[in-house]
């Protein structure tokens, strides 16, 4: 079972369909569901309209979910009877650092850790760590490793703004959709560290991982909609998927380019071989002189 899970912020960008694209393929590939989830738990960034409009893109590119879309918004009460219970086992503290507060610490200091300041509305709210080596194998990037408490330090669950915290959110829906293959960017792997330690405190059986390649620019920065990524052109979506599967470095034969985008689809599932991507952290397109990389050739770096 595999999970798309987008947030209402603004269009698809070329790399957010990559990483769709990806995982539909992982999913069909391997004769499994694939989810899709709206991540909309951060309200203030959400942008009315986003949400249908990503549902339209999915689709017009052939992407077609199974079942009902999951939206974050409507399990606020299953986030909290979790964070209720880890509060129950003495697992969370309420914090008041600010962000001048912790402006020169890369790794939170605990400074609010034995202070027993109470849980509630207007505080964050973290999770305590301890010294320990969180490991697993990801399926393209191999092992890492990282230790919880040294490198990452007691992480926030819930925001001071009283909105849960993504590392919390994703790790409940995980469980409650029943994702048991992830497929995602590499810049996440650091947050998959965070995201077993709790799904271990939690009893939460741990999804399988494939981190890919993340999507560059010509300055070497992830294409995101924080660095103003053009939204994904539909105008034509067999050349765009084309050019995907060349990202992903599936080696599409030329006469596919010119083939429906069903076929192409039908193509892509069956010789599905994301090993291609093995020890990759990132794809370079050779130019950005067009929106969707339009006649180009994927680079990649490692």
């Amino acid at each position: 079972m595999g999970r798309f899970a987008p947030s209402p912020t603004g269009p698809l960008h070329l790399g957010s369909l990559y990483t769709a694209l990806a995982g539909f393929l992982d999913a069909r590939h391997h004769g499994g569901q694939w989810l899709l989830r709206i991540d909309d738990l951060d309200t203030p960034r959400n942008i009315s309209g986003a949400a249908d409009d990503i549902l339209r893109c999915l689709q017009r590119f052939g992407l077609q979910w199974d079942g009902e879309v999951y939206y974050q918004s409507r399990h606020v009460d299953a986030y909290q009877r979790e964070l209720t219970g880890l509060a129950r086992h003495d697992l969370l503290y309420a914090c008041r650092c600010s962000r001048k507060d912790l402006a020169e610490h890369a790794v939170y200091p605990g400074y609010c850790r034995d202070l027993g300041l109470p849980l509630e509305p207007g505080t964050t709210w973290r999770l305590k760590t301890r010294d320990r080596l969180i490991a697993f194998e990801d399926a393209i990037q191999g092992h890492f490793e990282q230790n919880v408490g040294l490198e990452h330090g007691d992480f926030v669950v819930r925001r001071k703004d009283d909105i849960v915290a993504y590392q919390c959110a994703v790790v409940v829906d995980d469980y409650l959709q029943g994702i048991s293959h992830v497929v995602r960017g590499a810049d996440l792997l650091e947050s998959t560290i965070k995201q077993r330690y709790l799904q271990t405190l939690l009893g939460y059986p741990q999804p399988h991982y494939r981190h890919l390649p993340v999507i560059v620019d010509a300055q070497g920065q992830k294409l995101s909609k924080q660095t103003l990524a053009t939204p994904v052109d539909e105008r034509n979506p067999r050349q765009t998927l084309f050019l995907l599967l060349q990202l992903l470095r599936q080696d599409p034969p030329s006469g596919l380019n010119e083939a429906t985008l069903a076929d192409q689809l039908e193509w892509a599932i069956v010789h599905w071989q994301p090993n291609r991507l093995s020890g990759l952290r990132a794809v370079q397109p050779e130019t950005q002189e067009s929106p969707n990389l339009g006649g180009i050739q994927p680079q990649t770096t490692r």
